[in-house]
């Protein structure tokens, strides 16, 4: 395994790149460089159901149009299938994954936890026989599992408490976001993970299969979400404007200043790239999990 530092941006190609899009890009980039370390991109196209033709392509530009230049090739995770199926086969003999009957509707009137209802580990001694295999689950177990985001501060979870086992195969046989980001990380020497707030509850389940599998954890640096008039993510908003490429200096100042830095006035996008690279702190974000559209806009 490479001893190089990389950080990673792993979009989803599920429409057209908006500014939470740019916000997360920008940071795991400005983090990357900042560090001495590769910047690698991922496109996470597993889900093919959510997939919009042409927005792998279209990410791809946008990163070019604003002066983001990444490292080696671009990986697309619907390539990595036999990986996953190889891993998965491995935690099932190894006896940390069980086949699951249930759907959500057989334990929504029981405990919950941050994430909705939390799984009650019903076929974790056996599945029934009325019941056909939906999914497949990994168990955890009854601990503390802790991190120190360099944002977000020091986050504990109990898996057993919080979550329960959770699915890393998916009942439509799509393998789950949790096992295939665990597994591509670990294939691309990933030492640091810069991402939206909204997967800061998934960390402590990536780490848990990290540990089965004896990968080494990465550094974590979880950024504000942007949210829409609605309240909404931008991803999932209507008032989720695509970027507009033909002016990359005013949305790189907005975004540069929803990351808590502020560049000097009338810099080129090159020179916006080199100040930021230069001048970059996480320090500088705030510790929150979410940010306004409308607030970042309206900011001189």
């Amino acid at each position: 395994m490479s001893t190089v530092a990389h950080g990673r941006f792993a979009p989803s190609p599920t429409g057209a790149p908006h500014f939470g899009t740019l916000l997360g890009a920008l940071a795991s980039y400005l983090h990357a460089r900042a560090t001495g370390a590769k910047w690698l991109v991922r496109i996470e196209d597993l889900d093919q159901v959510r997939l919009v033709e042409g927005a792998a392509d279209e990410m791809l530009r946008t990163l070019e149009a604003f002066g983001m230049t990444w490292d080696g090739q671009v990986m697309y995770q619907s390539e990595r299938i036999s990986a996953y199926k190889e891993i998965l086969e491995t935690l099932t003999v190894q006896g940390h994954v069980y086949p699951c009957g249930c759907t959500r509707r057989d334990f929504i009137d029981g405990k919950y936890g941050p994430e909705g209802p939390v799984y009650p580990g019903t076929c974790r001694s056996g599945i029934s026989e009325d019941k056909p295999v939906r999914s497949y689950r990994l168990k955890v177990e009854d601990r503390d599992i802790c991190f120190a985001d360099l944002v977000q501060g020091r986050i504990c979870q109990n898996l057993s408490r919080d979550i329960g086992d959770f699915i890393v195969k998916r009942a439509d046989g799509f393998f789950a976001y949790q096992l295939a980001v665990v597994v591509d990380d670990a294939y691309q020497g990933i030492t640091q993970v810069v991402r939206g707030a909204d997967l800061l509850g998934s960390t402590q389940r990536q780490i848990h299969l990290q540990q089965l599998l004896g990968y080494p954890t990465p550094e974590y640096l979880h950024i504000p979400v942007v949210l829409g008039t609605d309240g909404k993510k931008l991803s999932k908003s209507e008032d989720a404007p695509a970027i507009d490429i033909r002016q990359p200096e005013i949305l790189l100042y907005q975004a540069l200043s929803a990351l808590g830095h502020q560049p000097p006035d009338s810099l080129s996008r090159d020179d916006l790239l080199q100040w930021a690279i230069k001048d970059w702190q996480p320090a500088n974000i705030l510790k929150v999990t979410s940010l306004s559209y409308e607030t970042i806009q309206n900011q001189d």
